[in-house]
């Protein structure tokens, strides 16, 4: 009776041990085959997630080249086409302005390059003024994909490892980020596609970037436009197009006037730091 009482109070204890025998064996065996926990298993599928926007914007543009696509983006190719883009707008419409500005879209995103050309196939299928609104709409949707695939994957891995310099940038960028984005948009001094990136890993907002590229981009999106306009009169009297028309004094002096306007507030905080250092 004794040993029937001891063996039912023992027997809980023993199946407890078992259990957690059974458990430290199976964690063991966990850590020799490598097997990962779920929370690193998340960890793991969530990087790879953040690098999928990228790895597809990279793949678009090595598809461009891979189908040849970049025979469709020059000069020659406006001046064999003008006719079907001339009747692809009377007889689609607003479908064509949709289809250009997804194009345009794309072209941005995949850092296609050649956008200027068909910025003037824009001018040249809508005219100045439509063009500009096409153009700047589709360009400003590109270049807001490729500022949040950037921001999204790389942004904080760079901004780890990034130097005393850099982060001095960023304060900077952050104190003006308006003023900063802007001066870059309107001074083409810059590649486009480097100034979609670099925003994104100096900590830029969405909102202050997608206002700043918009209006930034509308005064060399019109004068690319007029140039556009004027292609089919250009091209049918054998003529060449210039493309260098937006450093001609008449259309420059007006964007480095803007320009020097969005540098204002700038030069104006770092005087009124100057000045206030002194009496700190």
């Amino acid at each position: 009776m004794v040993s029937s009482t001891v063996s039912q109070t023992a027997s809980p204890a023993s199946s407890a041990e078992r259990q957690k025998t059974i458990a430290l064996k199976g964690d063991a065996m966990d850590d020799a085959t490598g097997t990962s926990s779920a929370p690193e298993a998340k960890k793991s599928a969530f990087s790879l997630g953040r690098i999928i926007p990228l790895g597809l914007l990279a793949a678009g543009l090595v598809a461009f080249f891979a189908f040849n696509l970049n025979q469709y983006v020059s000069l020659s190719a406006l001046k064999t086409h003008r006719e079907e883009l001339q009747s692809w707008v009377v007889n689609y419409g607003a479908m064509s302005a949709i289809i250009f500005m997804a194009v345009y879209a794309g072209a941005v995103a995949f850092s296609i390059p050649g956008a200027v050309f068909i910025t003037i196939a824009g001018g040249f299928m809508f005219g100045p003024h439509l063009g500009t609104v096409y153009v700047v709409i589709g360009a400003t949707i590109g270049a807001v994909g490729v500022f949040l695939a950037a921001k999204y994957a790389l942004c904080d891995v760079l901004r780890a490892k990034a130097g005393p310099a850099i982060k001095r940038m960023e304060a900077g960028f952050r104190e003006n980020e308006m003023s900063y984005l802007l001066t870059l948009r309107l001074v083409p001094l810059f590649p486009f596609w480097l100034v979609n990136l670099v925003p994104a890993f100096l900590g830029v907002s969405l909102r202050t970037y997608t206002i700043g590229t918009l209006l930034g981009i509308i005064p060399g999106a019109f004068v690319y436009s007029l140039v556009g306009d004027g292609a089919g009169a250009v091209l049918d009297a054998g003529g060449d197009l210039n493309l260098g028309i937006i450093f001609a004094p008449r259309f420059l002096a007006p964007i480095i006037g803007l320009a020097v306007l969005a540098c204002i507030p700038i030069v104006y905080k770092k005087l009124k730091a100057r000045k206030a250092a002194p009496s700190a």
